[in-house]
């Protein structure tokens, strides 16, 4: 990582407050050129608290942009951080049609030449695709990473129609610890306490709402970019990461938006900018890149970026399965068209006798993070223990032919018999090395009670067909392509209410995968450049038992036939900020199941949050609880949220709800 101190210009930056039409305020920060002419504005816009936790993050791109001729500006969306107002759904309108008001209030501004840019990661990357979709006027060009244009589908909440325990829970157990932190009396002033008790009375977990809509229905389309594509009228450079849940954004957005307007880049990384050197590398200069997006769209100069190719993407190479390799080997390819005339389906077709697919309730304990955001247990181990629990087939690379290279999403089309209501079933795609192992290349799902057959009684033999997740990958001479069945993948996916699984008839089943011819591309990035850090720094661990805890710890009651995953998300312990600020975060995440008992499956979280200022002083506390467990009809939630400041509790709260299961 290079940090440059030396700019083309001199910076200068100061918050202010963004007033809104209803009469909110919402907070930001604003980064600018010491010039007297108007330049652009880049808006990065999300509920990540700009004098807190994206700070860090903030600091390392705002004064960069700003260093190159841009007002960068950061904002916290309503009822997050210092802005005021009530947090509100993440799939509502409120936060897009917020957004737009910030452009055209930015856009008005003397140092502004009315011309704006957008960019962000995740929620603020997916907010970003939806404001674009509003069409403001000064809005004209958009770097989306790691975003969404299907909330429903795309993401941590469903797959294939599956609801995904890890993701759902965990995200919207993180969710309503984040919306129930305070705003900063440094920065909010005096009114910062009942700010906070106004927000804290608006609460409300967001898992109610989710398990709510277990289709794809007009709440979900409503949060979504994929129906709108034809609104979009900025031009988006869309990135990802095949090791994020987002990647197959990427995908679409090149396939469906007009070819003058996009470009898209998908590189090894998890959930995280490609500048920071997160594992899986290698990282790029993603500054030095979004650069030359933002100089042709918003100055108009020739930076020769709609001369790349429409996606460049990272074709992986064989490597052993590693929950954290610091680079993967691989090369970067170019297709100017999507679908690419260099990309062919190629069908292998499974054979044998009909086989029962019945999983243990624990399989997909080694499936990884759901979002892998660069630490140290993310991504799968061996998948040898998982393919056990699958109906497994096999397809050699002959050893003295070429490699097979893929990019893009394969397809299985799987014939099953299940006299069952409702099941589910998980396809995941595999490189097995000759020395057997097993590294896990992508994976997909379906929830069988999610297709038009639900209703079906002792059904005979149907055909499902679906795509699993978009991958980039080579497959070399002598290894063996695997295509593993399983009925059960838990945590990921929260399992039906029996265990019946399925018969697979392999006969008439086949795997697609989309074979790329190979081509000598000589594409090449910037090595990752930044501003100087912050200065955070971290003086202590929150305590022993945390600094020694694993990341992730599987456990094994061998009597009861139990498992349980701990999952214990890292937060650095206690933070200290320059302006004086600390804050201690602890997470813990649980998932328990019975082997044999699918009604058995818990999901809990534990969230411990501290801000303080020993200056002020100021010392306030954020605890929640938050838990889904079941019956074969019903899910049933528990969160519970404790708000202190000092020994004085403000705030507590308990909400429980039962919700029906409907399907899956």
């Amino acid at each position: 990582m290079k940090i440059r101190t030396s700019f083309p210009y001199e910076t200068t930056h100061e918050d202010v407050r963004i007033p809104l039409t209803d009469g909110t305020r919402l907070y930001a920060r604003v980064w600018r050129p010491l010039t007297d002419d108007p330049v652009p504005v880049l808006l990065e816009y999300d509920p990540c608290r700009l004098t807190d936790g994206a700070a860090p993050r903030d600091r390392q791109r705002h004064p960069w942009y700003a260093g190159h001729g841009y007002a960068s500006v950061r904002v916290d969306v309503r009822g997050h951080g210092n802005s005021e107002g009530v947090p509100v759904d993440p799939c509502s309108g409120a936060e897009p049609a917020d957004g737009a008001e910030v452009i055209d209030w930015l856009a008005a501004q003397p140092w502004c030449t009315g011309r704006v840019g957008m960019f962000g990661i995740g929620r603020g990357g997916s907010t970003a695709l939806r404001i674009a979709a509003l069409a403001p006027g000064p809005l004209q060009a958009v770097v989306a990473v790691c975003a969404t244009d299907d909330g429903y589908d795309t993401g941590v909440h469903y797959l294939g129609g599956s609801l995904l325990a890890a993701g759902t829970h965990a995200r919207a157990a993180a969710l309503l610890a984040f919306a129930a932190r305070p705003p900063d009396p440094l920065y909010a002033g005096d009114a910062w306490r009942d700010m906070w008790l106004t927000r804290l009375e608006a609460l409300e977990p967001p898992v109610h709402t989710w398990l709510a809509h277990r289709t794809r229905d007009d709440y979900w389309r409503a949060g979504s970019v994929r129906d709108h594509y034809g609104a979009v009228r900025a031009a988006v450079l869309a990135v990802g990461g095949w090791h994020d849940p987002y990647r197959d954004t990427v995908l679409r957005l090149v396939e469906h938006l007009p070819g003058d307007r996009v470009r898209g880049i998908i590189g090894p990384w998890p959930h995280q900018y490609p500048d920071r050197e997160r594992p899986p590398g290698p990282a790029i200069g993603f500054l030095q890149e979004t650069l030359r997006w933002w100089d042709h769209h918003l100055k108009d100069e020739p930076t020769g970026i709609m001369s790349e190719p429409l996606l460049r993407s990272w074709l992986s190479t064989p490597h052993p399965p590693t929950t954290v390799p610091p680079e993967l080997p691989g090369r970067w390819v170019g297709d100017a068209d999507w679908p690419s005339p260099n990309v062919t389906p190629v069908t292998y077709a499974l054979q044998g006798p009909p086989v029962l697919v019945r999983s243990p309730q624990h399989t997909g304990l080694d499936a990884g993070r759901l979002l892998p955001s660069g630490h140290d247990a993310d991504l799968p181990p061996d998948q040898r223990a998982e393919d056990a629990h699958s109906a497994c087939f096999d397809f050699p690379v002959p050893p003295d032919g070429p490699p097979v290279e893929i990019l893009g999403r394969p397809r299985v089309t799987l014939t099953l018999r299940t006299d069952a209501p409702a099941g589910q079933v998980v396809a995941r795609l595999c490189d097995v090395a000759p020395d057997g192992t097993s590294t896990l290349v992508t994976r997909g799902a379906l929830s069988l009670a999610h297709t038009e057959k639900e209703h079906a009684e002792k059904r005979p033999a149907e055909e499902y067909v679906f795509d699993l997740n978009g991958i980039g990958h080579t497959f070399p001479p002598g290894h063996r392509v695997r295509l593993a069945v399983s009925s059960a993948y838990w945590p990921w996916i929260w399992p039906a209410p029996h265990t019946a699984g399925f018969t697979l008839v392999p006969d008439a089943c086949a795997l697609l995968l989309p074979v790329r011819r190979h081509t000598a591309d000589a594409l090449v990035f910037d090595t990752p450049e930044q501003a100087e850090p912050l200065g955070v720094t971290v003086p202590t661990t929150l305590d022993e038992t945390a600094a020694h805890r694993p990341e992730r710890l599987i456990v094994r009651d061998v009597a009861k036939g139990e498992w349980r995953l701990e999952d214990a998300p890292r937060h650095d312990g206690t933070r200290a900020y320059p302006d004086g600020l600390e804050i201690t975060e602890d997470a813990r995440e649980t998932f328990t199941i019975d082997e044999r008992d699918p009604l058995s499956a818990r999901a809990r979280s534990e969230w411990k949050v501290r801000l303080h200022r020993p200056d002020m002083p100021w010392n306030v506390t954020v605890d929640t609880r938050s838990e889904i467990t079941c019956d074969a009809t019903h899910f049933f939630t528990s969160d519970e949220v404790i708000c202190a400041e000092g020994s004085e509790v403000l705030f507590h709260h308990t909400w429980e709800k039962r919700v029906a299961r409907r399907t899956g």
